[in-house]
């Protein structure tokens, strides 16, 4: 074979390539993507190089709470029609939603203190304090607080997306409701009550799940629920040190643009417990 015949093929080659990678009749990646969209979204108001990191890291942090979202309204309506199987591999996905946005904060602790300060009086009163799909998951989770209503209020179609989970039955309030159907004893204060309200630990639900644990193979499915809360309950909590101490590194103890009392509050935050029951239950087993 002539040095010219492989040439000749690899020319070929080139043009069938070259006819496939035609996308003008056709959907494209960025098409579909709308990535013309999502890339001219980043608007920096300040000269400093770094707001775009501080756009970006708060962008994409949004997007990830979208599928979380997404994924824990799916997790709540498998769980109230007792469909387990496909609410764990839900379930699952959120946790590893939370490790994203945990290994997040490693980008955002590049900012150095003084970079922060020559961003910040740009931001306003803007504040991730403010994120209602932040706050729509924490009520997903439990974590009722009526105050909590107050920063959506300047948006009232968020308002009312934000009050609705507020007033709903957080995944944990479902998982009790299918431990009571499934002949377990929970107390009726716990299956009949202002789901608005924060949620108080129980002995008789510690008991209701303490009989799960006891005999995982007579109930695993019900035990496998309870393992897949506490991972998520893991993953949040880490995503919490994680925030508390990216602030306190980045700004120190300076207030939070939105008014919040910065770290000492994040601190506060620290101390929730989503799940208490199934974290007692380990020191009775």
């Amino acid at each position: 074979m002539s040095a010219a015949q492989p040439a000749a093929r690899g020319e070929e080659i080139v043009r069938e390539e070259g006819a496939q990678l035609d996308f003008s009749q056709s959907m494209s990646y960025g098409d579909y993507l709308h990535l013309d969209e999502l890339l001219g979204a980043q608007h920096p108001l300040s000269p400093t190089h770094n707001e775009m990191l501080f756009i970006i890291q708060h962008q994409t942090s949004e997007l990830w709470l979208k599928l979380m979202l997404h994924e824990l309204h799916a997790a709540l309506d498998c769980v109230r029609a007792d469909a387990l199987q496909p609410a764990f591999k839900m379930l699952s996905r959120v946790s590893r939603i939370m490790e994203q946005l945990v290994h997040a904060w490693d980008v955002l602790a590049t900012m150095t203190p003084s970079e922060y300060t020559a961003l910040r009086p740009y931001l306003a009163s803007s504040s991730g304090f403010q994120s209602w799909q932040y706050r729509c998951i924490e009520f997903r989770l439990g974590n009722k607080n009526a105050a909590m209503l107050r920063p959506h209020a300047h948006r009232p179609d968020h308002l009312a997306t934000v009050e609705a989970a507020w007033r709903a039955p957080s995944l944990y309030d479902e998982a009790l409701r299918l431990l009571a159907r499934r002949g377990l004893p929970i107390p009726q204060t716990h299956l009949d009550r202002d789901w608005a309200q924060p949620y108080a630990a129980h002995a008789e639900v510690e008991q209701a799940w303490l009989t799960v644990y006891r005999s995982p193979e007579d109930h695993w499915d019900l035990y496998q629920l309870g393992e897949e809360l506490v991972d998520l309950e893991d993953a949040f909590r880490l995503w919490r040190f994680r925030h508390v101490t990216t602030v306190e590194r980045v700004i120190g103890f300076k207030r939070g643009t939105g008014g919040t009392g910065g770290v000492p509050y994040l601190r506060k935050m620290l101390d929730t417990v989503l799940f208490p029951e199934l974290w007692t239950l380990r020191t009775d087993l």
